[in-house]
């Protein structure tokens, strides 16, 4: 039952990744392109890791409702997701070339 969050915001997650892929436009080297899908899988990757790890939290308190695991593993996949995208945004600004 954990994978219907990542079910739920997988549509999401693609909007990001490619407003992430195609921004900004311009010359796109080998390097950035790498660095670019590294960036995506380990986005989805570290989600999917935080998806399981709030499902388990959330199964794990007795007195919670049967929403609850469902809730608190979107909440710790799309935190994961966009920590990872931020984290990569600051960095791809900071090393942009001043012209």
């Amino acid at each position: 039952m954990a994978w219907l969050s990542l079910l739920l915001f997988l549509p999401w997650f693609v909007v990001l990744g490619t407003l992430f892929w195609c921004y900004p436009r311009g010359p796109r080297s080998a390097r950035r392109r790498m660095i670019d899908v590294s960036t995506l899988v380990l986005s989805l990757v570290l989600s999917v890791l935080a998806m399981h790890w709030g499902y388990r939290i959330g199964s794990a308190q007795p007195d919670s409702g049967p929403i609850w695991p469902q809730v608190l593993a979107v909440l710790y996949a799309y935190g994961a997701f966009l920590a990872v995208m931020s984290a990569a945004l600051l960095l791809r600004r900071r090393r942009a070339p001043t012209a």
